[in-house]
C-alpha cells in the first residue's frame, strides 16, 4: 500500500502526515507514506486544497485535517 500526503508543509499538512503515521503503526500496516511537497505533482493528483491524502492512487482526503479513525478506514485494517 502506498500512502501519500500531499501539501507544502504548513501545520495542517504536518498534522496530517502525523495522523496518518500514527494510524499506520497502529493497525500495523506495511503502508510506505511519502510527503508530497512539490506543487506540480500535487496539481497532478487533481487536488488544489491541502492537506489531502492519497491511498493507491486514490484521492481520500482534501482540504481538511482527516481523523485517525478515518485513516485506519481507509487502511483497513
Amino acid at each position: 500500500m502506498e500512502i501519500k500526503v500531499l501539501g507544502p508543509g504548513c501545520a495542517k499538512c504536518q498534522q496530517t502526515e502525523k495522523i496518518v503515521r500514527e494510524a499506520v503503526a497502529e493497525t500495523g500496516s506495511d503502508a510506505q507514506i511519502e510527503k508530497v511537497t512539490d506543487v506540480m505533482k500535487i496539481a497532478g493528483y487533481g487536488v488544489f486544497g491541502t492537506p489531502a491524502v492519497v491511498i493507491d492512487g486514490q484521492v481520500k482526503s482534501v482540504g481538511k485535517i482527516p481523523k485517525k479513525e478515518d485513516v485506519k478506514a481507509w487502511i483497513g485494517k
